[in-house]
């Protein structure tokens, strides 16, 4: 029974205080492990494309069940010494998984210069959460990349975590914070290593294509509950069948594609990246011009959709352990 406090309490605590900066982060930890085995394996792989699919499917097997095992041994440990520390160490543990008030945050601190009339700020903030080029892009541009992150995360940086948190409440020994490190650390893996371009190529191949698969059920789901919510659920998903297909990623472009069919507005188009242009499907359909209240719109169908979804989870694991 101790799943449902810990569901409700770490949501509760991402909500009100998220991660503070001066507190080592779990996917800090990831991240740094992750950066030296992969110097590692490409040091030794001697540019040898099979030896590096090899060890970027061992690094991700590695990386995943590592990080799911080990959060595993820490709680247990933690609880062996007193069960409250060992709920309590569940409770920070998973809030650190949930990206809700970091989502919120990254687009307060990109949106606030803009408001004031400061766009080199906004430009020079949104290079920390986006890869493409930032140094000329106009007031619509800012705020169109800042949409396409704050909807593609809201998966795999909301909702996949949640759903792997909620999936783990019901095997038994385990609990939910396992599952969604292991999430994380996959979604962590796919972000560092997870790219076509060299040296990435090879290495990272397992990451980026596990990280689809862990990811496509939550985001299906979250589709249809977006849709949902938005009470217009047939059009919703029709836009998604028709533009969504188009995107080269299986996951993102449904996430981005369900937000903008439901605000209206259209996503994708050019991007630059190190001065290369990179062309994206165009998601939605333009009816309203993507302004700050887009923004908001999309962090508050967010949060209701965790809500629901927390509310759903908690229901169906309280009635499976009345039984």
């Amino acid at each position: 029974m101790t799943s449902i406090p810990v569901l409700i309490f770490a949501a509760s605590l991402d909500y009100l205080i998220g991660d503070p900066e001066s507190w080592l982060h779990p996917v800090q930890v990831i991240g740094w492990l992750i950066s030296y085995l992969t110097k590692f394996s490409l040091k030794i792989s001697c540019d040898r494309s099979a030896i590096q699919r090899l060890l970027g499917s061992i690094l991700g097997i590695i990386i995943i069940f590592g990080s799911g095992i080990i959060s595993w041994l820490v709680i247990e440990t933690a609880a062996s010494i007193h069960l409250l520390l060992g709920i309590t160490l569940q409770i920070i543990l998973l809030a650190s998984c949930f990206a809700l008030k970091s989502l919120r945050a990254a687009c307060d601190n990109v949106v606030q210069p803009l408001i004031i009339g400061n766009i080199s700020q906004a430009r020079s903030n949104l290079s920390k959460y986006v890869g493409r080029d930032t140094d000329n892009l106009s007031e619509s541009e800012i705020l169109r990349a800042v949409l396409e992150t704050v909807t593609e995360n809201a998966t795999d940086g909301v909702m996949a975590p949640l759903f792997y948190a909620i999936i783990g409440c019901f095997v038994p020994f385990i609990g939910p914070v396992p599952f969604a490190v292991a999430y994380k650390a996959s979604s962590t893996l796919d972000s560092m290593v997870g790219y076509r371009e060299a040296p990435y190529t090879h290495i990272g191949w397992f990451s980026a294509r596990l990280e689809d698969y862990l990811t496509w059920i939550p985001c299906r789901l979250t589709v249809i509950t977006l849709a949902l919510l938005s009470r217009k659920p047939q059009r919703v998903w029709q836009i998604c069948c028709q533009d969504a297909v188009k995107d080269p990623s299986p996951n993102s472009g449904w996430s981005e594609c369900a937000y903008a069919a439901i605000l209206g507005v259209q996503m994708g188009g050019t991007n630059w990246y190190r001065g290369v242009a990179k062309h994206k499907p165009l998601l939605g359909k333009s009816i309203y011009p993507i302004t700050t209240d887009s923004l908001a719109q999309a962090l508050q169908i967010t949060r209701f959709c965790f809500l629901l979804w927390l509310g759903g989870g908690t229901s169906l694991l309280f009635f499976a352990l009345g039984k």
